[in-house]
């Protein structure tokens, strides 16, 4: 699999941008601040339907615009596939295939498969829970949009319960006569809180134990003389819905456990107006040897550990018969000497590898591509990113790497329908 050309209207720091990608290695160059970020974010946005940086659509869109808009040319076996997402500052988004309107933007999950590497991989071993249930979606939602719905339609049951456990907690300390009715109103969010929550659980646990001997051999590759990493889900409803090593989790037994779970803090639920069990509060533990790595493991032992996260999803789904686009963004400058050396090694026979660095001393000896530099400019009092001739590339054809100029031109099809403009 490998995106064939990107074009991005009005995303971020970019308002308009057409390249040429095509398999084999791209280095993007840069200085911080000039948007090469932004291009690999806007990839794996269109593969994940969320940004790897922020947790809302608005700093997508570029300022003074009212949407922006990603289109990527897929090419996975010989067939290709141009995929389109209009991401609104407000409102929802709307998404395209082959110029075809979707109906929802989570029908276009699974057209491009992508695995990034960033700086912020270091706060899934370090950072709150957040961080690493966002990076288990991101490997169940790239299976297709069944899972996004489950969890889209559970984000939104969770808001409205919460919003009625306010309610009647506020109905309860004023002693109207509207608390009973705005109590028993619950029941039926309480079923179809554990409904969904029983389906999003199982993906979550399903994908987790998929990932583990990934994870644990990366690991085991990347940090020989560690103690063994290992994987464990830690659902807030209580271990026994985990299954045994090697069974899928049981839905069906999840949402029992959840909904009676619900009638037991209920309580405590109205007294806090906040949902206190379910997905929205689970967490996933890394562990070395018998420790949990948050708190305890070291710089490199967390990087490490990060890595292997990663490396483990790129084989996760290659085992499903699927090249994943590779995409490493400034990783290489908060890597030591050995961990650049094993990514580097891990990534080089990838279909697609796309990599970002600030300075070419970033990228290790004998990582060699196409070269895209990147610059900002400032038209009309605005700063925008552009596509710059890269200074680096006479440079490395004289240490001999293979090189060549990215093609930047027009797109030769409309856009889709709906675009906007600024």
């Amino acid at each position: 699999m490998f995106v064939r050309e990107l074009h991005l209207r009005d995303f971020r720091s970019w308002p308009r941008v057409d390249v040429e990608l095509g398999p084999g290695s791209v280095i993007i160059t840069g200085r911080n601040g000039f948007g090469k970020t932004n291009l690999i974010e806007a990839l794996f946005y269109l593969a994940t339907l969320r940004s790897h940086r922020v947790s809302t659509d608005a700093p997508l869109v570029r300022s003074s615009a009212a949407s922006a808009l990603v289109t990527a040319t897929v090419e996975n076996a010989g067939r290709e596939l141009t995929a389109s997402l209009q991401i609104n500052a407000e409102g929802s988004n709307k998404a395209w295939l082959n110029t075809a309107p979707q109906r929802r933007p989570r029908d276009i999950l699974g057209v491009l498969r992508a695995v990034l590497f960033a700086p912020e991989d270091l706060l899934l071993v370090r950072g709150d829970p957040g961080d690493r249930r966002r990076f288990v979606d991101e490997l169940v939602a790239q299976q297709g949009p069944r899972f996004a719905a489950a969890r889209s339609d559970y984000d939104k049951v969770l808001r409205q319960r919460s919003a009625l456990l306010k309610t009647a907690g506020a109905a309860m300390r004023r002693g109207g006569s509207d608390a009973d009715s705005v109590i028993s109103t619950l029941d039926v969010w309480d079923a179809q809180l554990a409904a969904l929550g029983g389906q999003v659980t199982a993906a979550r646990i399903d994908v987790l134990g998929d990932l583990e001997p990934h994870f644990a051999g990366s690991y085991s590759a990347i940090a020989p003389h560690s103690r063994p990493a290992t994987l464990r889900y830690r659902p807030s409803v209580g271990d026994e819905i985990v299954p045994a090593a090697g069974e899928s989790a049981d839905p069906e037994a999840i949402e029992a456990a959840l909904l009676t779970r619900l009638g037991q803090i209920r309580g405590k639920e109205i007294e806090r107006g906040l949902s206190l069990v379910g997905p929205h509060r689970d967490d996933v533990d890394l562990v070395l040897g018998t420790d949990v790595a948050k708190g305890f493991a070291s710089h490199g032992e967390s990087w490490s550990i990060a890595l292997a996260l990663r490396l483990g999803s790129v084989e996760l789904t290659r085992a499903e018969g699927i090249e994943p686009v590779i995409m490493l963004d400034d990783v290489f400058a908060e890597l030591d000497a050995a961990r650049r050396r094993k990514l580097a090694e891990f990534t080089e026979g990838a279909e697609q590898l796309i990599i970002t660095a600030a300075v070419a001393e970033d990228i290790p000896d004998g990582v060699g591509g196409r070269r895209i530099a990147v610059n900002m400019i400032e038209e009309d009092g605005v700063r925008h990113s552009v596509v710059v001739p890269d200074p680096l590339v006479s440079e490395a054809e004289g240490s001999g790497l293979e090189v060549s100029e990215p093609e930047v031109r027009e797109p030769e099809v409309s856009d889709p329908p709906g675009r906007l403009t600024s």
